[in-house]
């Protein structure tokens, strides 16, 4: 008897400690969470804290003259058949080709951009009449020597290029260039933002936001005709002006004044 009421004084005693442990970690997470909700609460209704700041726009502009041309060579041909179309435009675009290549052109630098088939038709009584097939094949040239790119031109249409296109005289690699416009935009954005910092009588302190952007003319700007040859003299070669370029750089960067 003695025993099993020892035995239920202690399973009460063991009962009791984990009714308090429990009690004890409620009431410490309802706590924890009321404090948490005073936190929060002490920002509600407030406005946000705002830097005073100007925000300033730079522009860096670089003339450089191209290195590399850029020109489309077509070869179009119409016969009756899909077989005669093909061949002759096949034969004189591979003449072109080796032609272009004996320029010390590198084949990576020769790619063919386009090989359409179309049917030709004709109205007749109402009624659409094939009368034959047009092939068009075009290759893209990238002419890392332009002393080289009359010649090639020449050589082109003397071999049956029957259309150039797209001439252009880009700058292969123009990141030093862009380095020198995007300085040159950083300086003249600083150096408004401390004419106008004065002007407001404000204090420029540091510099809390920048973006840039950078654009380059596809075609170059011309200070003599670009390209002039008569297609139907096939022994002219033309003369090729590349001009400059210009690569040009904006900046926008956010100054901190006090």
């Amino acid at each position: 008897m003695k025993n099993f009421e020892t035995k239920k004084k202690y399973l009460t005693i063991i009962l009791l400690v984990i009714v308090s442990v429990f009690l004890i970690f409620s009431i410490a997470l309802i706590f924890v969470n009321i404090n948490n909700k005073i936190q929060t609460g002490k920002y509600i209704g407030q406005e946000i804290e705002f830097k005073n700041t100007i925000y300033i726009a730079g522009e860096g502009i670089v003339y450089a003259i191209p290195d590399t041309g850029l020109i489309s060579i077509s070869v179009i041909t119409e016969k009756l058949t899909v077989e005669l179309a093909m061949s002759e435009n096949t034969a004189k675009m591979n003449k072109i080709i080796s032609g272009i290549k004996k320029q010390r052109v590198k084949e990576k630098d020769i790619k063919t951009t386009k090989l359409n088939i179309y049917p030709k038709y004709n109205w007749e009584e109402k009624q659409r009449k094939l009368i034959g097939y047009e092939v068009r094949q075009t290759i893209k040239i990238k002419i890392r020597d332009l002393d080289k790119a009359g010649d090639i031109i020449q050589q082109a249409t003397s071999n049956g290029a029957n259309s150039i296109s797209d001439l252009q005289f880009i700058i292969d690699n123009e990141d030093e260039l862009k380095k020198q416009a995007r300085t040159l935009a950083i300086k003249q954005a600083k150096a408004k933002a401390k004419e106008i910092g004065k002007e407001l009588g404000v204090e420029i302190i540091r510099i809390v936001d920048f973006n840039e952007s950078s654009t380059q003319p596809i075609m170059p700007m011309y200070r003599t005709k670009g390209l002039s040859y008569a297609m139907e003299d096939s022994t002219s070669v033309p003369q090729i002006e590349t001009g400059e370029n210009e690569i040009k750089v904006n900046v926008n960067i956010t100054f901190e004044i006090i």
